[in-house]
């Protein structure tokens, strides 16, 4: 319980802000420090925290030395941690001091850029870091500012499709007419993230228009071109209108990069709107060895990539570029009299308003901008080359045990190798935990490396963990007649 206080009020005091921030600082830094000790899957059961909490919010103020002790008490028993190196699920979400440091200032400074006039610093330090990144992956001018396209900083990949998606939609409906929305077509591969169809809904594309094109181990489940031809010759046959396609570099569930160029060229023969989604993998082509997976990304109109995921920027953060931000500016625009003022009026200045969903938005070029500047490209480089170095080591344990197999080709840091089983017994453990896909009809177990903290000794632990409790599993009546984690045997070059 709190207790009453008849001092002033005074929710932003610079000398308690300082004193409690360190406190918090000091916090996470402990809790970085231990981050290992703890369970890497939450442990606890559904409803837990209604045990730890009142049922209604204190009246009076309390101590931030109260609120922590909760923190450790109820709420990190409650968390997957996510930044313990013995997370190997999903894909990863790096963090790192500079990361922390950046999102410091976006919150500290607590600005809202909607437009250049809302905070001229914020929208122009946006602009310059987008080229900035957009250089690092030697994307063509025709992305950049300085080449007549531009970028702009959303919170995920499923906002940057939505807003890249109403873009091609309203292009195409000015030609066609707005009635026609439901002879839409949008085109990915059932290796596209899940955040295409619902976009595509979100948008108004009628369900029956999502094509979800499979793949096969034959091509190690990329996107067929010929298949997406084919597609949408038929739809064209059947009276429809294709309008958006999907390639991805480094899919979800097997890591599988779209051939960029070829759908390219489908792409402009149809006059499609190509979208590339590079979430996770993208941030791997800072690396010059890793570029060549970008190829024929001067064929689309719009890509974007996550440096939440492997650029050691803390949530949240994805880049999107557009090669004509006036399509953004078309679809998403609002002029609402209360923000008219001279600087947009004269239509010299971006309004980051209207390239994105939501009217406010947050300061997250500060945070990328710090990122960037106390690595440099020298040491990001590294850090994705470390991971996928110890990738290269996760692949080569599963290749020596004749229980594993590798299903799907290793290409950044992410690797995998069978059976729901073995997966819930070392998630149990809490020792390690890793998430599931289910590729070609088989269900695999992912193991994607890439937190910030993870180190060879840990990939190792991990591998003999997985011995382990395998052989438990195997010893299970029902596994003894097929003995393999897996079944089928693919190995690509």
């Amino acid at each position: 319980m709190g207790s009453l206080s008849f001092n002033t009020f005074s929710p932003l005091d610079p000398q308690s802000f300082s004193e409690e921030s360190k406190m918090v600082v000091d916090f996470i830094a402990d809790y970085y420090k231990n981050v290992e000790k703890y369970p890497v899957q939450s442990q606890v059961d559904p409803g837990y925290l209604m045990h730890h909490c009142p049922d209604t919010a204190p009246y009076c103020p309390e101590p931030l030395e109260t609120i922590l002790k909760d923190v450790s008490d109820s709420i990190i028993p409650g968390l997957t941690h996510w930044q313990s190196p013995n997370f190997f699920g999903y894909f990863q979400a790096n963090a790192s001091t500079a990361g922390f440091l950046g999102e410091m200032l976006c919150t500290g400074l607590n600005v809202v850029g909607f437009n250049w006039m809302a905070s001229p610093a914020a929208t122009e330090l946006e602009s310059i870091v987008m080229d900035w990144v957009g250089k690092m992956l030697m994307l063509p001018p025709s992305f950049l500012f300085s080449g007549g396209g531009g970028g702009v900083l959303h919170g995920s990949t499923c906002e940057a499709i939505i807003c890249s998606l109403a873009a091609a939609r309203d292009k195409v409906l000015k030609k066609i007419g707005h009635h026609k929305i439901t002879k839409l077509v949008v085109y990915g591969s059932d290796q596209t993230h899940s955040t295409l169809q619902k976009a595509s809904r979100l948008v108004g594309i009628p369900t029956s228009n999502f094509r979800s094109l499979p793949t096969s181990f034959s091509n190690d489940f990329a996107l067929c071109p010929d298949d997406v031809r084919t597609a949408m010759e038929e739809d064209i046959g059947a009276g429809l209108v294709p309008l958006f396609l999907c390639a991805t570099v480094g899919t979800t569930s097997s890591g599988a990069v779209d051939p960029l160029e070829a759908l390219g060229h489908v792409a402009k023969d149809f006059k499609v709107w190509l979208h590339i989604d590079a979430a996770y993998a993208g941030s791997a082509c800072i690396c010059p060895e890793f570029r060549h997976h970008l190829n024929g990304v001067e064929l689309a109109h719009s890509i974007s990539m996550n440096p939440h995921k492997w650029l050691l920027t803390n949530m949240d953060c994805c880049c999107l570029w557009i090669k004509e931000p006036k399509l953004f500016v078309d679809s998403l625009s609002t002029a609402p009299e209360y923000l008219r003022n001279n600087a947009s009026e004269s239509k010299k200045v971006i309004d980051y308003k209207d390239w994105q969903i939501a009217l406010s938005r947050r300061f997250r070029a500060i945070k990328v901008w710090v990122v960037i500047r106390r690595h440099g490209l020298d040491n990001l480089m590294f850090h994705i080359r470390s991971d996928v170095n110890l990738a290269k080591r996760f692949e080569a344990h599963v290749a020596t045990d004749p229980r594993f197999e590798v299903v799907v080709p290793r290409r950044f840091a992410l690797g995998t190798e069978l059976n729901s089983r073995l997966l819930m017994a070392v998630n149990g453990s809490g020792a390690a935990f890793m998430t599931h896909a289910v590729v070609g009809g088989i269900y695999i177990i992912r193991c994607a490396i890439g937190s910030t903290l993870t180190e060879i000794r840990h990939v190792d632990s991990l591998w003999k963990l997985i011995q382990e409790k395998a052989q438990l599993v195997l010893q299970e009546p029902e596994r003894k007649k097929n003995p393999l984690f897996g079944c089928l045997i693919e190995k690509y070059q």
